[in-house]
C-alpha cells in the first residue's frame, strides 16, 4: 500500500501518518462553546437524567441548573478530534481508552478550549501495518476574559495510525520450505511426535512461522491430559471413566439426603449415595475481580 491511497478518517488523502505522532507533539483542537437545545436534545435522547432535562428541578438544586451529560461533553471532544486531526491523519479504529474523566460540570454558552497530546507511540502488534498512539484530551472552560478557568474534562485513549512506510510483505505460501500433502499441518504437530518422551517445546507452533497467524490459530485445539500415573507418562483423558476425579480447592459442601421416594429401592432409590460436591472458593466469599475475567488486548 502506497502513502497516496491511504485515507484520513474522513476519506480525504492523509497527510499525517504514525511516523508524524511523536511524543510531544500536541494540537490545538480549537474552542466550542456549548449550544443549550443541543445540550438538553442530547440528554433527552441518551441520558435524560433530570438534572440534564428538568431546568425548574435542576435550578432548584446544589447544581444550580441544567448540567450537560458526561457524554455530550465526550462527544463534543471528539468532533473537535476529527476536525482538526482525524481528518488529516491516516486513522484506523481505537483499541480503547484508559481514562475519562470528568472534572467540573459543562453549562450552556460555556467556552471550552480543546488540546490533543500525543503522549506514546510504537509500532502495534496486534495489527501489521499500523502504530498504536496514546493520546491524553483536555477540555478547559474558560472566563469571559479568555483565561483558563477549569479543567471540564480529561481523557487518555489510543489510536492505531498507518505507517507511511509499510513493512515488506511476507510470502505465507511457502513458510520455512512448502508443506505437502504427507507432511502433517504446522499448526497440527505429527501423531508419531506426541508419544511417551516426547517433548512439548519441540512442537511447531503458528507463532513461529512468518506472516500473519491463520485465522484457525486464534482457537487452538485443547487436548486434555490428566496427572502422571505409576503406569504411564500421563493419564486417560479427564472424559474417560478412568480419569482420577478433580479436587478443587475449598471446603466441602454436602447436600443433604433427599427425601426417599415412594416405591422400591434400586439405583435410583434411597439407597443412592448422596453426592460430594467440592466448592471452588468460599460459597460466600466475594467474586473475582473482573480484570482477571478480561485478559488485557494486545496492541
Amino acid at each position: 500500500m502506497s502513502a497516496e491511497t491511504v485515507r484520513s478518517g474522513t476519506g480525504a488523502s492523509a497527510e499525517l501518518f504514525f511516523e508524524d505522532l511523536t511524543p510531544g507533539r500536541w494540537f490545538d483542537l480549537g474552542v466550542i462553546t456549548v449550544d443549550g437545545d443541543e445540550m438538553v436534545a442530547f440528554a433527552r435522547r441518551f441520558d435524560p437524567q433530570w438534572y440534564h432535562v428538568d431546568e425548574e428541578l435542576a435550578g432548584q438544586s446544589h447544581h444550580g441548573g441544567l448540567i450537560a451529560s458526561g457524554f455530550f461533553t465526550v462527544s463534543l471532544f471528539m468532533r473537535a478530534y476529527v476536525d482538526h486531526v482525524l481528518s488529516r491523519a491516516a486513522a484506523d479504529a481505537s483499541p480503547g481508552l484508559e481514562e475519562l474523566r470528568w472534572l467540573a460540570p459543562a453549562r450552556a454558552g460555556d467556552r471550552l478550549a480543546v488540546r490533543l497530546d500525543v503522549v506514546g507511540s510504537k509500532p502495534s502488534t496486534a495489527r501489521p501495518g499500523l502504530g498504536t498512539v496514546t493520546l491524553t484530551g483536555t477540555m478547559l472552560r474558560l472566563d469571559p476574559d479568555g483565561r483558563p478557568e477549569c479543567e471540564v474534562l480529561r481523557t487518555r485513549f489510543r489510536g492505531w495510525f498507518t505507517l507511511r512506510v509499510q513493512p515488506e510483505p511476507v510470502d505465507a505460501t511457502e513458510p520455512d520450505g512448502a508443506v505437502d500433502g504427507d507432511d502433517p499441518l504446522p499448526d497440527r504437530p505429527d501423531p508419531a511426535a506426541t508419544g511417551a518422551g516426547a517433548d512439548p517445546s519441540t512442537e511447531a507452533t503458528p507463532d513461529a512461522l512468518p506472516g500473519p497467524a491463520p485465522a484457525f490459530a486464534a482457537h487452538p485445539t485443547v487436548t486434555p491430559t490428566g496427572p502422571a500415573s505409576p503406569t504411564g507418562p500421563t493419564a486417560p483423558p479427564v472424559n474417560s471413566l478412568d480419569a482420577p476425579t478433580a479436587v478443587l480447592p475449598g471446603p466441602v459442601v454436602s447436600a443433604p439426603p433427599a427425601p426417599a421416594p415412594a416405591g422400591p429401592a434400586g439405583r435410583y432409590g434411597p439407597d443412592t449415595p448422596t453426592a460430594v460436591i467440592p466448592a471452588a472458593r468460599e460459597p460466600h466469599g466475594p467474586p473475582e475481580p473482573s480484570y482477571r475475567l478480561h485478559p488485557a488486548e494486545a496492541t
